[in-house]
């Protein structure tokens, strides 16, 4: 087993008796399903319906003082609790940025001998393994406890590249993406079965009708990976964006209705004048809707 700290990613606690029905009018995940050990997949977003946060959530079992515990990246940690802090309005709830004191361990490609308090499963995908909240100077610790050799954060990069889980900032925009575009509603992101929340109306639409036309997929290099950001090209016509890449595996966001043309027509893709390969077609074609987030 493998497992390495992850140093962009920080932790935002939410307390209080509101806690659980505040976060549940404003997110896109359902917190009433949530209880210690359990992890859920969700964001924040904005009116427009965009991905303002993404995170994973879970409860923090009494004997860490209650409460919601949100995975999030570290450079935003800050923004979403002001965020929060600023839909809070009269609710009983107190909210804190815990990144100084309070890092992620990932734990993956093996079981885990035990797991310690403020851990669970991602639930994005059963390969990504295991989520621990701890402070960065006991992940050493923690992952000898759990049997996993520690590692780089670049080789848990590389396995969440290779299992196609995109991350923002990288492939995609906080602010201009959204949730159908980053997978949000086949990683368990995005429960369409609960009450309102914010952007709700927006990403419903997108779901019931269909009008997802931007899609995150997995790609295949047979050499050096083009920079992130650089435009796909189908011939001379653009059909999306590199996002990142590790051991000749990549993440593109890409037209699906352009891509699935130019596979169809025998069209080689290219970015920065390299060669990639859609790895799994499979992936531009609609899916089962997921409804438990």
């Amino acid at each position: 087993m493998k497992a390495a700290f992850l140093p962009d990613r920080g932790v935002v606690k939410i307390t209080g008796e509101a806690a659980r029905d505040f976060l549940n009018g404003i997110i896109t995940s359902d917190t009433t399903r949530l209880q210690p050990g359990l992890g859920r997949f969700g964001a924040l977003l904005t009116p427009q319906g965009k991905i303002a946060v993404d995170f994973l959530i879970t409860e923090a079992p009494a004997g860490h003082g209650g409460g919601f515990l949100i995975d999030c990246p570290k450079v935003l940690a800050q923004t979403l609790a002001d965020k929060l802090g600023f839909y809070r309005l009269r609710a009983k709830v107190g909210i804190e940025n815990l990144s100084d004191s309070l890092g992620v361990l990932a734990a993956w490609d093996g079981d885990a001998a035990l797991k310690p308090d403020l851990t669970f499963t991602d639930p994005r995908n059963a390969m990504l393994g295991l989520r621990i909240l701890v402070p960065a100077e006991l992940a050493q610790k923690a992952a000898k406890l759990i049997g996993a050799d520690l590692v780089d954060a670049s080789a848990y990069e590389a396995h969440r590249i290779a299992t196609g889980i995109p991350r923002g900032g990288l492939d995609f925009i906080y602010g201009g993406a959204f949730p159908h575009e980053t997978n949000m509603d086949r990683l368990a992101g995005v429960d369409f079965d609960k009450g309102c929340y914010i952007g709700q109306e927006v990403v419903s639409r997108m779901q019931h009708r269909g009008t997802a036309r931007t899609r995150t997929v997995r790609v295949m290099l047979d050499g050096p990976a083009p920079e992130a950001g650089s435009t796909i090209l189908a011939g001379d016509k653009s059909v999306g964006t590199m996002g990142s890449a590790a051991d000749h595996y990549g993440l593109a966001l890409i037209r699906i209705d352009r891509t699935s043309e130019a596979l169809e027509a025998g069209t080689p893709l290219t970015a920065g004048g390299l060669s990639i390969r859609i790895a799994d077609p499979d992936e531009l074609r609609t899916t089962p809707k997921q409804t438990v987030a």
